[in-house]
């Protein structure tokens, strides 16, 4: 893993600026992704944007995209550690991210184990993919998602 750079952090906080615009759920995470190229962002999006239940903000970034659009040189910045497992889709995150051909994923926080095991940062690393994880900025992401961690917490699950 590489270290983040001062430009990571800035875009990794905007992330999570972006992950409180979810709407609330009490059996999924709130999760913003930005992908840049260039310095410049590209493309964003934040989990069940549009009011869809089932987008994650990975899928809702790249889905946003012209599928021509050259990311090998792009940094995808997700608050919460790209899914590895998925019900409501085909495709994971992490496999979406794996055939956009971006190099470079920067997250906060790794998937707490609360509704699957993920594997999101091994499959990446597995791809070839450069994983950095800013785990000082996991706090912030953790305080969005109070909601699902302490209820999910409370019930024992």
């Amino acid at each position: 893993m590489s270290r983040a750079t001062a430009e990571d952090h800035r875009w990794l906080l905007e992330a999570i600026a972006l992950s409180r615009r979810c709407p609330p759920s009490d059996k999924a995470y709130c999760v913003g992704a930005i992908v840049t190229l260039g310095g410049a962002c590209v493309t964003d999006g934040f989990s069940r944007e549009n009011n869809d239940p089932h987008v994650h903000a990975e899928e809702a970034a790249l889905g946003k995209l012209d599928p021509r659009t050259d990311l090998s040189q792009a940094t995808m910045y997700s608050s919460l550690e790209p899914c590895s497992v998925r019900r409501s889709r085909d495709r994971t995150c992490t496999q979406l991210i794996l055939q956009s051909g971006i190099r470079r994923v920067v997250f906060a926080l790794r998937e707490p184990p609360l509704f699957a095991d993920c594997e999101g940062v091994e499959l990446l690393q597995e791809g070839g993919i450069d994983v950095v994880e800013v785990a000082e900025l996991g706090p912030a992401v953790e305080e969005v998602n109070a909601r699902v961690l302490l209820r999910r917490g409370q019930k024992g699950d």
